[in-house]
């Protein structure tokens, strides 16, 4: 995924009400751009460290900038627009970065189904010598505590615990079913739950897993040019 045109740069001052950031450009100049992730962004906020956003020319929108990349405490690059993370996995599931996912002839984004009333990220099916239908729910992963590794997810989320559910009644009625983790973090090596942050998920996880749920990582690289899907991680599911 490249970005085009090229990001814009500058330093983040402050995150607020959840979806605005202001940013200081290089002339000094301040302005508030848009803020595309829902989550606490726990370890991502480092004020008066460098941040990259996109700008869009659509004249209905109230703020023209939107944040990307965010550097972190520890100076690492996070993608922090959870918006990517699915146009980033379907283009590594299309590509063939993602092993565990080929084969498929046909790749539908944001699918209805299940009994919550829910979206799937990608809906994958016409296997080659696979007669399931598979589904893949994909989850940004932003969130380092302890170098190398990463967690999911970064604040309680009833919604991912609701994915979880979802996924487990699409293994129970036959078909194949897929938790993602989409790693866009430059320092983490691995992924776990985040027992600590949301009990009731890593639980969910783990019951998930023994209903026949897959879980994938891989890991993102980024800079201020592109993102793309690059290599796998291993994914720990014991209790923290």
């Amino acid at each position: 995924m490249k970005f085009n045109p090229p990001l814009q740069h500058g330093q983040l001052l402050r995150r607020y009400k959840r979806f605005l950031a202001d940013v200081a450009l290089p002339d000094g100049t301040e302005i508030t751009i848009h803020c595309p992730n829902t989550g606490s962004m726990k370890n991502c906020l480092e004020v008066g460290q460098s941040c990259w956003f996109s700008h869009s020319n659509n004249p209905k929108r109230k703020y023209a900038h939107t944040w990307e990349i965010a550097t972190t405490p520890s100076g690492h690059l996070a993608g922090i627009n959870t918006g990517r993370a699915n146009e980033l996995i379907g283009s590594a599931i299309q590509n063939g970065t993602i092993k565990e996912l080929s084969g498929y002839q046909e790749c539908r984004a944001e699918v209805r189904y299940g009994q919550e009333k829910s979206r799937i990220d990608w809906l994958l099916s016409h296997h080659v010598s696979d007669t399931r239908d598979c589904y893949v729910e994909v989850k940004n992963v932003t969130l380092m505590e302890n170098e190398g590794q990463g967690f999911f997810p970064d604040s309680v989320s009833q919604r991912g615990t609701k994915h979880l559910r979802e996924l487990m009644s699409m293994v129970e009625s036959g078909h194949r079913a897929v938790l993602m983790f989409c790693v866009q973090h430059t320092g983490i090596e691995q992924v776990a739950p985040a027992d600590h942050i949301d009990q009731q998920y890593g639980e969910t996880l783990r019951e998930a897993v023994k209903a026949g749920v897959e879980v994938l990582a891989y890991s993102a690289n980024i800079s201020a040019k592109e993102i793309f899907i690059e290599r796998d991680l291993p994914v720990r599911l014991a209790a923290s």
